[in-house]
């Protein structure tokens, strides 16, 4: 049986270093993957990519936050509540499986997360879907929640509760209340960030796909809806390959190619923001290597978005016959930062001039800390802002007898004639307004993984077998390969001398002397080197200096001054 992709990738990875299994010594630990050398490189020059293109060439700045928070962070965000994924446990074995993948991966239907808990059960029922590891049935066993953050304790003892990060985020808008300052508070402005992320996956599986420790680089654009609008014109003519929520309901349903002016202009793409930022981002695959017939954005389903999303929209790559998710464009609106607004001590809000004073009717409250005081004790300050707080978000909640605050997690009933609720004329010069955020959000070992797959492939040279990367040369982890054809007779001298010039020009170099100089060729196509140069006799003899040039992809061969090399290359 010949090998599938994946597992040819896998091989080469471990071969030639791109990535393999973490602490094997130890028997390992699934979902943890270490990057070899070769990996490591394409991983940086990948994140470099990234971030010329999303932070330095767009404006934005980049922050470096902790991947450990306090427990009161994910609070906040509704990650305690909401970061779940779906469990089964096989009551034979014991073995945990995730509920929507062994759906997928054993019926017709691609989707199976968008689905609920109770329609799981029932597609496993319909199926007659077993455990994987031991074959028992699955009929009938519940299909429960399972929150993927990795819970530790900050200090000594006991200490303080936290988590490590699920998504970079959080990071960004904990910090916004400082992060407005160094952007003079005004808006529009974008944050952003490269770094780690955790998510105690119940099944993690295919080497970089799904993991429990993961690079995220993630872009969180903070605007003003009603003032802001992005430079379409910058991407209008980027075709897309949409596969929209319409296109999903139908039995023959399929990605349509469209122009970013015409997704927006026909509505396929509700927010020219992501619009926008969905040209930016195809611009940007293809120039890092990824094949753009085994590409697509898929827009999520209404029942499938996040807790914190209004529309959300995935970039999917085809790699051995599934569609894998590796990056988010979601409109999160101002979720994130009216949640930690309602929940800290600090303002996310950002000051909005009119050019005109306005006369205004406001909701104000002037709680009786007379009667606060006794009956609350020391939480009566905190009671005080949440009245206030209610007052402009929900002034219908002083219409009732009581008024229910929250503080600390538990509930206060304040009753309404003490609460000393108005309506009052005032004039304002402005107004506080939380931002709204854009949040494309890339997931950087599954984009390596991409693209190491859409660059594999097989051949024959010489009639010979070759395995060979056809790497973009932004993200190859050496530019330029340099040999001796043999090291003796001054040639390696000489290929020294070469290497050492280009590495001087700026090139990335590797220099090999072991071997034939055919199994070198070899070794350089499998890691994806563009190009290989030669120091052979002939450069020796002829005046000027020539070392032959070999072009990975094609494999033909040229001869080129060595005074003119770096400049040809």
């Amino acid at each position: 049986m010949s090998k599938s992709l994946t597992e040819k990738l896998s091989e080469l990875s471990k071969r030639r270093g791109f990535f393999f299994q973490s602490s094997e010594a130890y028997g390992g630990a699934a979902g943890f993957q270490t990057f070899g050398p070769e990996g490591a490189e394409i991983k940086r020059n990948v994140e470099n990519s990234w971030r010329e293109t999303f932070s330095q060439s767009l404006g934005h700045r980049e922050i470096e936050a902790p991947t450990i928070m306090p427990e009161a962070v994910f609070e906040a965000s509704g990650h305690l509540d909401t970061f779940d994924d779906m469990i089964i446990e096989c009551p034979e074995c014991g073995t945990s499986s995730r509920a929507d993948h062994l759906v997928e991966d054993n019926t017709e239907i691609d989707e199976a997360e968008a689905f609920s808990n109770k329609k799981i059960e029932e597609l496993i029922k319909e199926h007659n879907l077993v455990c994987p590891s031991c074959g028992e049935e699955l009929t009938g066993v519940k299909v429960e929640d399972f929150n993927l953050m990795f819970e530790t304790s900050i200090g000594p003892g006991s200490g303080q509760p936290g988590y490590l990060r699920p998504e970079t985020a959080q990071g960004i808008f904990v910090e916004f209340p400082r992060l407005k300052e160094y952007a003079r508070n005004q808006l529009p402005f974008g944050i952003t960030q490269i770094g780690k992320a955790y998510r105690n996956e119940i099944s993690p599986r295919k080497g970089l796909v799904r993991v429990r420790e993961l690079t995220q680089a993630e872009l969180e654009h903070f605007i003003d809806p009603d003032e802001d609008r992005p430079p379409i014109e910058d991407v209008e003519d980027v075709e897309l390959k949409l596969y929209s929520r319409k296109e999903q309901d139908k039995e023959d349903g399929k990605a349509v190619k469209m122009t970013v002016k015409e997704a927006v202009d026909d509505e396929v793409v509700e927010s020219d923001w992501i619009a926008y930022y969905l040209g930016i981002a195809k611009q940007w695959y293809e120039s890092i290597g990824i094949d753009m017939e085994r590409f697509r954005f898929r827009q999520h389903q209404n029942d499938e978005l996040s807790h914190y999303a209004s529309d959300c929209w995935d970039a999917e790559s085809h790699v051995d016959g599934d569609w894998i998710e590796i990056t988010g464009f979601a409109y999160r609106g101002c979720y994130d930062l009216k949640k930690h607004n309602q929940y800290s001590r600090d303002d996310y809000t950002i000051f909005k001039e009119y050019d005109e004073p306005k006369t205004v009717e406001k909701n104000t409250v002037s709680p009786d800390m007379g009667y606060l005081g006794p009956e609350f004790g020391d939480k009566a300050g905190k009671i005080k802002e949440k009245l206030e707080a209610l007052a402009e978000e929900e002034p219908e909640a002083f219409e009732a007898d009581k008024v229910l605050v929250e503080v600390d997690g538990e509930e206060y009933a304040v009753p309404s004639d003490k609460c000393n609720f108005s309506v009052e004329k005032v004039t304002e010069n402005g107004e506080h307004i939380l931002p709204q955020v854009v949040e494309p959000s890339f997931g950087i070992d599954r984009i390596v993984y991409t693209v190491l797959a859409h660059a594999f492939d097989e051949d024959e040279v010489d009639d010979e077998k070759r395995t060979v990367l056809h790497l973009s040369e932004s993200v190859a982890p050496t530019e330029v390969a340099v040999f001796p054809l043999m090291d003796k007779e001054g040639l390696g001298e000489k290929a020294r001398d070469v290497a050492d010039m280009l590495r001087d020009q700026g090139f990335s170099v590797k220099y090999d002397d072991t071997g034939n100089i055919g199994k070198r060729y070899r070794r350089q196509d499998e890691v994806g080197t563009p190009v290989c140069v030669t120091v052979d006799y002939e450069t020796l003899e002829e005046d000027p200096e020539t070392v032959t040039v070999r072009d990975r992809d094609s494999t033909e061969q040229e001869r080129v001054e060595i005074s003119k090399l770096a400049e040809y290359l």
